[in-house]
Parts: C-alpha cells; sequence; structure tokens
C-alpha cells in the first residue's frame, strides 16, 4: 500500500501528543525525626509556633499546623462530611504545658461526584492554644507533634508527620503573627443562641438562626454541621430569609449514628462567618449501624505502609520468569483479533516476494519494527511513570483523541484495500516513487503498526511480566517490554526465514486484486470496535461525532483519488469534501473528548463501581468481593465479560456465595485503579481478583474459564 509509510509516520506524531502529569504515589509518608516541616508530592506541612510575649503563664502561646496543598488536592475539617478524615494532631509537651483544641478556620464545601465533603485547599493553619502552668521555668519549649492527614483529589492518600520544635521560654517569638492573625480571622465568629432554634422534624433538621448582620440578609449562605454522621452533606436542602430570620431545612444523613442534644453549626458567605451551637429540640428517628469506613480508614493511617510495597499476597515472578511469560505473551498476541488485519497485510506483501533472501530482510525489518516500536511504548511508559503519571500497558487508548486517530488511520487503510481510491495518485511523484525505492520500509512500518494495534491487549502469561517489569530498573523492564516484541514478531520472522513457506504460497495473479479488497473488511471491523471504545469513553454523542467525521474523510480521500474526473472537477470536489471535514471537526469534533454520563441505577443493578477503599470496606463487613478490572478498549475483557462473566452458573454461584461484584473501569485514565493493580502486582487489564477478609487476594487468569471461576468460588 502506496499510503502505508505516510500514514504510520503520521501515527508515530499522534503518539507523542499524549498529555503528561504529575501524579502521587499510593503510599503513607512519614518524616525523620527532627523537623519542623515535611514535604511530600501534595503536601508541605509545617509546625509553625507563635509566642508574642514569651512562654509564660497568661501569655498568648500558639501552635499550628500548616498545610500547603499541591493544586486540586485537599485535607479535611473537623467533620469531613460523606467521606475522608480530619487531620489529627498528637502532642508531646513537657510537664506544666497543655495543649487545646483545634481552632478551626471555615471550611470550604468540596463536591466529589455524588459525594460532598468538608475541607481546605490552597494553604490552611490550623492553631492550637498552650496553656501554660504558673511556675513553669525552663529555658527551651520542647515540643514534638505527630500529625496525621487525608490529602485527596479523586484518589485519597493517607500521610504523616512527625515535627520537633524547640521555642525559647525567655524571648518572643513572633516571626508568624500574620499566619496566626489569618487562621483567626478565618475562624467563625460565635452568634449567641438568643431565639435561635434547631428542631428535628420527621427526616430533617429545621434551622432557625437569628442575630445574623444586616450585611448577610437576603444572601445564600453555606452551612458546616460540626458533628458529624447526622445531615446529607450532599442532601438537597432549602433555605430562606423571613426579615433577619434565616432558615433552612437540612434533610438527615440515612446512615445517622449520632443523635445529639446540642448541634453546633457554621453558617458562611465569602469571608464572613460564623458559629452557633443550640439546643436541637423533637424526637430523632431510630439511628443506622455504625459506620465502619473511619476505622477503616484510620487502620491505613496507622499501618504507615511502606512506598510501592507488595501486598504479602501479590504474585511475584523473576527477570527470567516474566521475560519468559513476556516471550510466550507476545507469540499468543498474534492470535488475537485486534491483530489480525494488520497480519492480513503482511500475508499479501508475503505472497509478493519470491525471493527467499529479500523474504528473510522483510522478515528481518517487520521484527525490527515491531521490537523496536515495543521499547519505545515501554520506554514512553516507563518515563510517564517515572514523571509521577499514573500508567499502565495500554495507556494510549486511554485517550479518546489517540482512539479517534486510530479510527481515522484505519478507515483510510480499509479505503485503500477496497480500491477506492490509491494514494499515490495525489502525491507528488518523488514521494509516491519512495515505497518502489524502499520495499523495505513498508515491512518496518507494518511490524509498527501491529504493535500500536496490539499493545492494548494482554495475552496469557504477560500480566504478571508486565506487572514485574514497572517495578524494574530501567534496562531490565526494557528486556521484559522487547521480550514481548520478539515473541510477537518470531512466528513471522520464523515463516519468512523458512524456504518451504515460500515454496508453498500460490503465484501472483488476479485472485490477489480479490483478497486485497477482501482484506478491508477487518480494517472496518477493527474501526467499529474503535468507535465502541470511544463509545464507552465519551458517550453516545462521541461515537456519533466519530462516525460522522469518518465519512467526510472518506468523501475527501475519495474526491482527492479521482483518477478520471476533470482537474477543474476534480480540485472543486476536493476543496468541497475538504472545507466539509474541516467543518465537521470544528462543529462536532468536541463531542469525541467529552466525558460519558455516568450509568443509572438499572445499569448497575449487577455490577457495582468499584472505588477506592470499597474493597477494604466490604471485606471489613464480611463480605466476599469480585472485582473485575477492565477497560472498553481491552479486547480479552469484553471476550470474558461477554461470556464467562454473563454465565448464568457464574452468576448462580456468585449469588449463592453472596459476593459483591465491582468494576474497576480503566477505560480512562484513572491513578487509583492503576495503584490498585499495581498493588497486585499487574501493570494492564483483564485482572480479575477474588477477595475475602482474613485470606490473601486470589487474582485468576487473563482468559477466564467458567470452571476456573465456579472452582474459586467453591472455596469462599
Amino acid at each position: 500500500m502506496k499510503f502505508q509509510r505516510l500514514l504510520s509516520a503520521l501515527f508515530l506524531i499522534a503518539a507523542c501528543v499524549l498529555s503528561t502529569g504529575a501524579n502521587a504515589q499510593n503510599n503513607l509518608i512519614k518524616s525523620a525525626s527532627g523537623v519542623a516541616v515535611v514535604t511530600t508530592e501534595q503536601v508541605r506541612a509545617e509546625l509553625l509556633a507563635w509566642a508574642p510575649e514569651g512562654v509564660e503563664a497568661g501569655k498568648p502561646v500558639w501552635l499550628g499546623l500548616q498545610l500547603a496543598h499541591q493544586p486540586e488536592w485537599h485535607t479535611y475539617w473537623k467533620n469531613s462530611g460523606d467521606s475522608g478524615l480530619p487531620t489529627e494532631l498528637a502532642w508531646q509537651l513537657p510537664a506544666g504545658i497543655t495543649a487545646g483544641d483545634v481552632t478551626w478556620p471555615t471550611p470550604k464545601k468540596i463536591a466529589i461526584g455524588s459525594l460532598a465533603n468538608y475541607g481546605y485547599e490552597g494553604t490552611v493553619l490550623l492553631p492550637v492554644p498552650l496553656m501554660v502552668a504558673p511556675g513553669f521555668d525552663a529555658p527551651n519549649l520542647d515540643i514534638k507533634l505527630t500529625a496525621t492527614w487525608l490529602v485527596c483529589r479523586l484518589e485519597c492518600i493517607p500521610q504523616e508527620g512527625a515535627f520537633t520544635l524547640s521555642l525559647p521560654v525567655r524571648s518572643s517569638s513572633a516571626a508568624h503573627g500574620q499566619a496566626f492573625q489569618a487562621a483567626f480571622a478565618a475562624t467563625p465568629k460565635p452568634l449567641p443562641s438568643g431565639s435561635s432554634q434547631l428542631e428535628v422534624s420527621g427526616n430533617a433538621l429545621k434551622v432557625s438562626l437569628a442575630g445574623l448582620p444586616a450585611a448577610l440578609q437576603g444572601k445564600t449562605l453555606a452551612l458546616y454541621p460540626e458533628t458529624s454522621g447526622v445531615i446529607a452533606p450532599a442532601g438537597a436542602w432549602q433555605q430562606a430569609w423571613q426579615g433577619a430570620l434565616w432558615t433552612a431545612q437540612l434533610p438527615l444523613s440515612s446512615q445517622r449514628t449520632e443523635s445529639p442534644a446540642q448541634m453546633p453549626l457554621v453558617v458562611a458567605v465569602n469571608d464572613a462567618a460564623y458559629r452557633i451551637e443550640a439546643p436541637v429540640k423533637g424526637d430523632w428517628p431510630a439511628v443506622a449501624a455504625p459506620a465502619v469506613v473511619s476505622p477503616a480508614l484510620q487502620a491505613a493511617l496507622q499501618a504507615n505502609t511502606a512506598a510501592n510495597a507488595l501486598p504479602q499476597s501479590a504474585p511475584s515472578v523473576g527477570l527470567l520468569a516474566a521475560l519468559l511469560g513476556a516471550l510466550l505473551g507476545g507469540m499468543i498476541l498474534n492470535l488475537m483479533p485486534c491483530v489480525f488485519p494488520v497480519l492480513a497485510i503482511k500475508v499479501v506483501g508475503f505472497v509478493h516476494v519470491k525471493n527467499q533472501a529479500t523474504r528473510l530482510s522483510h522478515g528481518l525489518l517487520y521484527s525490527a519494527g515491531v521490537v523496536l516500536s515495543f521499547l519505545a511504548l515501554g520506554g514512553l511508559l516507563l518515563a510517564l511513570r517515572a514523571a509521577g503519571e499514573q500508567l499502565g500497558w495500554g495507556f494510549q487508548l486511554q485517550s479518546p483523541l489517540m482512539v479517534a486517530g486510530l479510527a481515522a488511520l484505519f478507515t483510510l487503510i480499509g479505503l485503500n484495500l477496497a480500491g477506492l481510491f490509491e494514494f499515490g495518485n495525489f502525491l507528488p511523484g518523488r514521494v509516491a516513487n519512495l515505497e518502489a525505492k524502499n520495499p523495505g520500509a513498508n515491512a518496518f512500518l507494518t511490524g509498527v503498526l501491529a504493535t500500536a494495534i496490539a499493545s492494548p491487549c494482554t495475552a496469557p502469561f504477560m500480566g504478571a511480566a508486565l506487572g514485574f517489569a514497572v517495578g524494574l530498573p530501567a534496562v531490565q523492564a526494557l528486556a521484559v517490554f522487547g521480550a514481548i516484541g520478539v515473541g510477537m514478531a518470531l512466528p513471522y520472522l520464523a515463516a519468512s526465514a523458512l524456504p518451504g513457506v515460500g515454496r508453498a504460497l500460490p503465484r501472483p495473479g488476479a485472485w490477489m486484486v480479490t483478497f486485497k479488497q477482501l482484506m478491508a473488511f477487518p480494517m472496518f471491523a477493527t474501526v467499529v470496535w474503535l468507535v465502541w471504545v470511544l463509545g464507552q469513553q465519551s458517550g453516545i454523542d462521541g461515537a456519533g461525532a466519530l462516525l460522522g467525521l469518518l465519512v467526510l474523510m472518506a468523501l475527501a480521500a475519495w474526491a482527492l483519488g479521482l483518477r478520471h474526473a476533470r482537474p477543474r472537477t476534480r480540485t472543486l470536489l476536493a476543496s468541497l469534501s475538504i472545507a466539509l471535514l474541516a467543518v465537521g471537526i470544528w462543529a462536532i469534533g468536541p463531542n469525541i473528548t467529552h466525558e460519558k454520563a455516568a450509568p443509572t441505577a438499572a445499569e448497575s443493578a449487577l455490577w457495582q463501581a468499584w472505588e477506592p477503599g470499597r474493597v477494604e470496606q466490604l471485606t471489613a463487613q464480611g463480605q466476599s468481593v469480585f472485582v473485575d478490572f477492565t477497560a472498553a478498549w481491552c479486547v480479552t475483557c469484553q471476550y470474558n465479560k461477554k461470556t464467562t462473566l454473563a454465565d448464568a452458573s457464574v452468576l448462580a454461584d456468585m449469588a449463592a456465595k453472596n459476593v459483591t461484584l465491582l468494576r474497576a473501569d480503566w477505560t480512562r485514565r484513572d491513578p487509583a485503579v492503576t495503584a490498585a493493580l499495581a498493588q497486585l502486582g499487574r501493570n494492564g487489564v483483564p485482572v480479575y481478583v477474588f477477595y475475602k477478609a482474613g485470606r490473601a487476594p486470589v487474582v485468576l487468569s487473563e482468559i477466564l474459564s467458567v470452571d476456573d471461576v465456579r472452582a474459586e468460588l467453591a472455596k469462599l
């Protein structure tokens, strides 16, 4: 195919525009002793002190933990809301010194999906007053603090720091006075209860606040209950002003665990915040069972897991075993449906070459294209992970733009194979002759193309090898990626080296035109798959937009490839079709990158969405859990989903064993899923895992069978 060299080059250019970013490792970080500053990838934590008149009884002495968050990261208020944990401070102070409670600045409401949390972004200081006993006499005030905090973006990372500080008792320490004064200004001002009322009415709490400043009247206020587990933070609630009286009706949480007699509330607008603590009237409804999430998270804080450490249950392999698994997995990739269309191109080219030496050189060049492409993808993956990006194998198809680009590429290949146009008809003669002058270039670039479309697949034996590879030094990791390429290229290289294969091939003839046109249909089938993948990422509008643009691109290719039309007619049709394609990209192209809408409750009846901490929560309740780590672009995943995971006997056994089914969707890049896979020693999908309290996670084979799943279910 004369256009194949240029199209493959275009693919390589597109692969280089993958976005990079920084993300954090999902581990607990602890500072060295003897420091006042602890820095992680998400937070800079510093212990500050302010004693403007020295350390004496009756004089103001303040300590505070200042947290400076990286963009998009946050920690939590004293009531964290639907999820999260408040920052906790544990002091070690000399005799005669007592620490008070944290003076919490006013938080902000942080929405994450359907949840609502209360916390802090940017920089926040948590002041704590010190009470100095009369007669305290020491040259220095030696302070030790152990702080624990939960920092979250979409994923959450428990962290802790150990801080020490020594203050001269006889001299003032006013360096951080401005920071403390700013924290005090952000603290809610007390509001006398007066005629304010809190009353329980059914499943709602009615609030009536009097005495708010006149400047607030008519404004929409934010409300933060200090007592957790009472109000539904994300629930719909109403507020109104009745003259100077502010009223609100707040829904009680369906998981309410408290029935307080006093209910402290904070109301805020812009920089003004007020706190009221009033008795609650009325009868509380029955409370729900105590939640188990917070104890689990608290245990995680105390565990202080080492960075990147795998659980004891995580499978491990040696380097030689990883190389062997990579080699076998690469060979099996040739049997994957996603690779068939590209191999069909090689069959056509293989028949054309009768000279044994030429066939061998083409086989070597094809193998070089495959191996070098796997090394390039592996190197890019390792480089991005070293930069902090949470990525895994198949990462390139997590980008909707990359999926759309591949769909366009394979559409053009299919149209060329079908005979709609010849690329050489509208290329300059010198460019069109490149293929004739460099016949080996097609072999090399076909290897590149085969790797591009095969890389999202994870064949048997590859899962453990890839998971092991990403934790190795770069040279050893690249050896594993290279072994996959060698395995994939090996069958074709062997065929090109055996003289008997050439003698068994039919002679070139008219049948090859028919065969070439027939091979267009596997290309179009690949496009159907890619459009479906995009539909999983961007919804029906994204898939429809891509189909429309592919039609316009086909029109442009047809117009540019007209051979028998008059030059003026050809120019007019080509200009019009290119203009239509440009308008289409401008008008409907943005739909390709839109987020897909969340599944409805009916769609989630059998499978629940996986989320960080969900497995731990369920197993803590004694529940067995099965997790399907999947992605729309993973052909093996979809095969297992439609066969074994849809089998009536498997589903019946799952129900009989009361197994909760969770699906971790990796179709779009998700650092939390990537981290969960890494904990299992995996770096690609599919991965299938059984979890049960008291035993190690059980990772099943990439190719699921009904018997294997049912056998594992029988052990639960």
